[in-house]
């Protein structure tokens, strides 16, 4: 007879899965998603990351463009005013030199009334009117224009039948002007209506002396 030995039973190979307790395979389950879990939301991660950058960077550069838009617009202002200031103060200084001309001008314009402007004078007048003129220099005043303040000054006063309202009759010296500024007003002599003399063509025939009256 052959003896067993007891206590040492043959038993079946068993998978090492099925071998272990169930909460030893829920943390083997839980550390393989563990594992193959976080691959997925690191990518969304870094796609939000660079998208906040580009935010910021696009934020930057908007302001940084707005600063740009804002200096060029000051130092567009700040050049146009340079350049009318400078325009200013360029026709004030030639105002200025014209203004001491302008004796020379009336004694110029007297001898040319009087024939006296002959010879050289006359050449050297000439030219300096034209130099004068090519600096901006205008002249004005006429007899029978309407007498205007603004440009006029009345030196002398009387009263006419032939005018409908105040009228330069004599021009004693004239205006000179440099674009739009007035260096000095057309010195004139002035007439006025006379008081109770009725405008030409506002006459009316008077109708009861039509003809002589029947005796």
């Amino acid at each position: 007879m052959t003896e067993e030995t007891p206590g040492f039973e043959e038993q079946p190979d068993v998978p090492s899965e099925a071998a272990q307790t169930p909460e030893e395979a829920a943390k083997g389950a839980a550390g393989s998603a563990d594992k193959a879990g976080p691959e997925a939301p690191a990518g969304d991660l870094e796609q939000v990351a660079v998208q906040a950058q580009l935010d910021q960077v696009r934020t930057a550069l908007n302001e940084r463009t707005a600063d740009l838009q804002r200096l060029q617009a000051e130092y567009q202002n700040y050049r146009r005013r340079v350049e009318r200031d400078r325009a200013t103060v360029k026709e004030i200084a030639v105002a200025n030199l014209l203004s001491e001309l302008l004796p020379v001008l009336d004694d110029i314009g007297r001898a040319r009334e009087h024939g006296e402007l002959v010879g050289g004078f006359k050449s050297v007048a000439e030219s300096l009117e034209t130099v004068a003129a090519k600096l901006g220099l205008q002249q004005f005043g006429k007899e029978g224009e309407p007498f205007d303040p603004l440009v006029h000054e009345a030196l002398m006063h009387s009263y006419a039948p032939d005018v409908t309202e105040t009228t330069c009759v004599q021009i004693l010296q004239p205006g000179y002007r440099i674009g739009e500024r007035t260096i000095r007003p057309a010195r004139v002599a002035v007439a006025e209506p006379q008081p109770g003399a009725q405008p030409k063509g506002d006459e009316t025939p008077d109708e009861e002396s039509g003809g002589p009256e029947e005796g």
